[in-house]
């Protein structure tokens, strides 16, 4: 693209790095197919490799190590016309205190990045113990993931907050970068906060070697 070309649909206050790797709206629409709602992330859930047994044998290895990695779960949402969007992400992280960035890792394979990436906002839901149901919901293909799923609109960008949560960042996208199979997005935060006082959860939802975890017993 060139430097003196912005397109129209770019979401204003994008940062550079961002504008720069920001697909045209053709390519977004051919990443997208013809299903609107068709996302999937679970966590630890495989990437594609090749049939090569030993190609299969080295991942399996990588996957094995890192899942000794303990981690929490948030689920990613954002608005997509009217309808809300949401995938479940494992590899969510904090990258600098100032200016307040965050971090994400979408596959390149997930449907939900490309809507996310158009919006140019989003918001992380950080999951309580007790919503490994909202996990699963928002890991699962072909279905209305937020017809039992209760939220209300962010404070700054309108992204969806699930109720019960332990907390959320509420965010624009500041960069986006190409790793791998995956992409490296930073998240500028916008505005934040965590679960009301007196909340009846207040252990996070965890994932440890393939399984869910929590920290209470």
């Amino acid at each position: 693209m060139p430097a003196d070309e912005t397109p129209s649909d770019i979401p204003e206050g994008i940062s550079p790095d961002a504008r720069v790797t920001w697909p045209p709206p053709a390519l977004i629409d051919s990443w997208l197919g013809d299903a609107e709602v068709d996302f999937e992330f679970r966590p630890g859930e495989d990437v594609a490799v090749h049939d090569d047994p030993e190609a299969r044998a080295a991942a399996r290895r990588f996957r094995d190590v890192l899942g000794c990695f303990g981690s929490g779960i948030t689920v990613i949402t954002t608005m997509s016309g009217d309808e809300p969007v949401g995938m479940t992400c494992q590899s969510f992280s904090s990258v600098s205190l100032d200016p307040p960035l965050i971090t994400f890792i979408p596959a390149k394979s997930s449907r939900a990045w490309p809507l996310i990436q158009r919006s140019g906002k989003f918001c992380v839901n950080v999951l309580a113990a007790d919503q490994e149901h909202v996990s699963a919901t928002m890991a699962t293909r072909g279905i209305d993931k937020f017809a039992e799923v209760s939220w209300q609109p962010a404070e700054v960008t309108g992204s969806p907050v699930i109720d019960g949560t332990l907390a959320h960042l509420d965010c624009t996208i500041h960069a986006a970068y190409e790793a791998g199979d995956h992409y490296i997005v930073v998240g500028r935060v916008q505005h934040l906060a965590t679960q009301a006082e007196g909340a009846d959860v207040t252990e996070p939802l965890l994932f440890f070697k393939g399984r869910y975890r929590t920290t209470d017993g």
